[in-house]
């Protein structure tokens, strides 16, 4: 964020002229370096306002430039009559993945009811906010929650995921370590994908746990409160939808 606002001081002193699109794209792709790529510009309507999209090792950035290319702010566009948060509608839109890219494969896979709702969470066993999550979600029926090791808060998550991994019941070692606190018992010495679910979580810009995907794509973190966590789940499962 600090080289940011030092773009943000550069752009201050842009001339005045009025910019268009080429020349904001222009502007912002001269004062990037490193990892960070300009991934897009588009002026939103009705404002005086540039979005720009920059991605980084972070993940997608969305920042805005006035109509003069003189000021840069980092910062939320909310509608003032409606309420309705901009930023955050493009920040989930960006962060958006297909499930069917997902490797399901390589998750811990449990189904309850019909399993009609779906939800994909990147989980650490370390993680406080990812043991209460997943107590909350055990108390939903008409669920198939599939959980991907990603031991990525201390170093000995890895061999404790690993460990539940290499267990005959995967599930339960799971749910027993995440929901009883009794730790996996078994060697963590079978081959497993957790190195290749740590890539693939930075790759999706999980720079928290829980992360978790939905069935229509959508990315969220952290634990939520339960009743908005099963009106987003009963939102994005097909037959939910009215």
């Amino acid at each position: 964020m600090m080289r940011w606002l030092a773009i943000a001081s550069l752009l201050v002193l842009a001339p005045p002229a009025a910019a268009g699109e080429a020349e904001v794209r222009r502007l912002i792709e001269s004062k990037l370096s490193g990892e960070s790529k300009l991934e897009a510009v588009r002026r939103i309507a009705g404002t005086a306002l540039y979005e720009v999209v920059v991605r980084d090792a972070e993940g997608p950035q969305v920042f805005y430039v006035d109509e003069r290319a003189a000021v840069l702010i980092a910062g939320q566009v909310i509608d003032a009559k409606t309420g309705r948060n901009y930023t955050e509608e493009r920040k989930r839109e960006l962060a958006a993945t297909k499930w069917e890219s997902l490797p399901l494969q390589w998750a811990i896979t449990t189904v309850r009811g019909s399993g009609r709702r779906k939800i994909a969470i990147f989980s650490d066993p370390n993680c406080p906010f990812c043991k209460r999550f997943e107590k909350d979600l055990a108390a939903l029926d008409d669920i198939t929650v599939h959980i991907f090791l990603y031991p990525v808060i201390k170093p000995e998550s890895v061999p404790l995921t690993k460990s539940v991994w290499c267990s005959k019941d995967r599930a339960k070692a799971w749910e027993d370590l995440m929901l009883l606190d009794i730790r996996p018992s078994a060697k963590p010495d079978c081959e497993t994908p957790v190195e290749k679910l740590v890539a693939l979580g930075r790759r999706l810009g999980a720079n928290s746990t829980p992360t978790w995907f939905l069935e229509n794509g959508s990315r969220y973190q952290g634990a939520m409160p339960l009743e908005e966590v099963r009106r987003l789940l009963d939102s994005a499962s097909p037959k939910g939808k009215k």
